[in-house]
């Protein structure tokens, strides 16, 4: 791909995820396909529950940090320990950072790093609402990421990577800011068939997290090249109602699914 469509496809991520942040009611879908925030889709506290977020998280969490945007629940394999520093690659309104912020203690750290100002400047305004997070927002690009070498024990992502035009730099990137040891513990949307060319062309349906899914074999040789060990890429077909609502009409589950990524820095 040559660069002047990987900086296309950043543009139009950007844009879209830039007009999610600024709206005054919660985002409750993926794609604008779905008329994001109708009255006949569920609220995002309930696409949260449904991909496997507990009642008390989402009580735990400042009001707005939940856009319904995620296609899984990375913490509930990422085994966060007290103490570990944690990266989350396309924080958006800060969810994820802080809920591995209650698990990580006040001796962990988390940091959030996304490419909208937008939604740095959401998540931030978030984390003024308590004067004791242990959570820093960061803006830069997940194939850049401002993150010095072997400083993360753990990385979480949920439905992010899918969004970037070059997977391999995102997983070297990855890598790099691990420690020796370190781990991945990714919710991310996957192909499963080759999608037809009408919807493979579409900007719009890649920021809505469809167009830009990989195979399992694909990424699995990705994480291999970047390094990687023990890797792992689970399917969730569980998800499946919930990604069907993105784009309804055209069955977008026959083409992907929600899976769970886990790999190990040796």
């Amino acid at each position: 791909m040559k660069e002047t469509q990987k900086d296309q496809i950043r543009e139009a991520v950007r844009q879209y995820y830039g007009e999610v942040a600024t709206r005054e009611q919660d985002s409750s879908c993926c794609t604008p396909q779905t008329g994001c925030c109708g009255s006949d889709m569920p609220a995002s506290d309930e696409i949260a529950e449904k991909l496997g977020y507990a009642r008390e998280d989402l009580q735990f969490i400042p009001e707005g940090a939940n856009m319904g945007l995620g296609c899984g629940n990375p913490h509930a394999i990422a085994q966060l320990k007290p103490g570990e520093t944690v990266l989350d690659l396309g924080s958006g309104g800060g969810f994820d950072c802080f809920l591995a912020a209650r698990q990580v203690g006040k001796t962990g750290k988390v940091i959030g790093v996304d490419m909208t100002p937008d939604m740095i400047s959401k998540a931030r305004r978030n984390a003024d609402k308590r004067d004791d997070w242990n959570v820093e927002f960061r803006l830069g690009e997940i194939e850049n990421l401002p993150v010095a070498d072997n400083l993360v024990d753990v990385i979480i992502s949920n439905c992010v990577i899918n969004l970037s035009p070059d997977k391999q730099r995102v997983f070297e990137e990855a890598y790099r800011v691990l420690k020796s040891g370190g781990r991945l513990a990714i919710s991310d949307v996957v192909a499963t068939a080759e999608l037809p060319p009408a919807l493979k062309q579409d900007l719009t349906l890649h920021a809505g997290c469809v167009t830009g899914a990989e195979s399992i074999q694909a990424l699995t040789g990705m994480l291999e090249s970047a390094g990687f060990q023990d890797i792992r890429i689970t399917p969730k077909d569980e998800t499946r109602e919930v990604i069907r609502e993105w784009v309804p009409g055209t069955r977008i589950d026959d083409y992907i699914t929600s899976a769970i990524i886990e790999a190990r820095k040796p």
